[in-house]
């Protein structure tokens, strides 16, 4: 999930960001869920286009922006690039979640972020530290604590949660490119018109006539992720990311609970572990960048005397 820069004059207020978060985690976790409860009827990239196309309705307040937009055709040349990588990411998360426990899933995701500070340090040129080395490390560490290979099966729903990570790593990576020259809403809403379209010959090729239950369900998991980044904002406004980063392990709780009081899945401390490590490992990777962003400023505002 990428973060929204804040003004340096926005009042900053921890508790408030605290509460935004989890109310944040609530509705990730509740998008999992209700991806899980559906099943497997309606295949997975059908599911995903569903849920697209009916979250289009969400981009109505963004014309304004759209329209004032000025797209060179570089722009639009990364727009449709993360598209193709975002909507592989969709179908395998969205696969991922009907064939996995929602804590596996939560807890995987956690290495998005992961794969972005590698990406930067691969094709933006960013330094990696030892610190950030290091963090990269545990982060991996706590993987292989979740998947246990030799110790247990891996299914293809664990293959798929891996590459959604690299997949998401990868679209936010392209996002770094197309931030500064647009504003946050015509981001978000190219992303979500290139998804439906790059989703719709997926979801053609296996159409599977939903009931108006379903409908309902995956117009509810539009409006869950959509109110998720809307809430997530909130948070990133309200307080310092190595404030809210933190929270984001009550997602995990929240799978956990979910996952075993609804639909039976054993609580399993080993994804818990691992989860956490990885957590720990992004939390740290925030909280770097959010001090090397504040000594960067502090030097071009105090420059150093001749």
């Amino acid at each position: 999930m990428s973060q929204t820069a804040i003004p340096s004059a926005t009042v900053q207020n921890p508790l408030r960001g605290v509460f935004w978060m989890v109310v944040t985690g609530l509705c990730f976790v509740a998008v999992t869920a209700l991806v899980k409860y559906l099943g497997d009827r309606i295949p997975p990239a059908q599911s995903a286009f569903l849920r697209y196309l009916l979250g289009l309705v969400f981009l109505i307040p963004m014309v304004g922006a759209l329209r004032r937009a000025q797209l060179t055709p570089r722009l639009w040349m990364l727009f449709a690039g993360r598209g193709v990588v975002h909507t592989a990411g969709v179908i395998l998360w969205f696969f991922a979640m009907t064939q996995i426990p929602l804590a596996e899933v939560t807890a995987m995701n956690y290495l998005s972020p992961v794969y972005v500070t590698l990406g930067a340090a691969l094709f933006l040129g960013e330094k990696l530290a030892f610190r950030r080395i290091s963090a990269i490390a545990v982060a991996l560490v706590g993987a292989v604590i979740i998947l246990r290979p030799g110790f247990r099966e891996i299914s293809p729903g664990h293959i798929a949660m891996l590459f959604t990570a690299i997949t998401f790593g990868a679209s936010y990576l392209i996002a770094k490119f197309t931030v500064g020259s647009n504003s946050p809403a015509v981001v978000v809403a190219m992303l979500s018109v290139f998804v439906t379209i790059g989703l719709a010959p997926f979801a053609l090729a296996v159409w599977v006539t939903p009931t108006l239950p379903e409908l309902g369900l995956l117009f509810l998991v539009a409006c869950f992720a959509t109110a998720g980044h809307y809430t997530m904002t909130l948070a990133f406004a309200a307080a310092p990311v190595a404030v809210t980063q933190p929270v984001t392990f009550l997602q995990l709780v929240w799978a956990t609970l979910l996952g075993a009081l609804v639909f039976g899945e054993p609580a399993d401390i080993w994804v818990v572990s691992g989860g956490g490590l990885i957590l720990a490992a992004v939390s740290f990777i925030a909280w770097r960048e959010a001090v090397m962003k504040k000594r960067a400023q502090a030097s071009i505002a105090n420059p150093p005397a001749a």
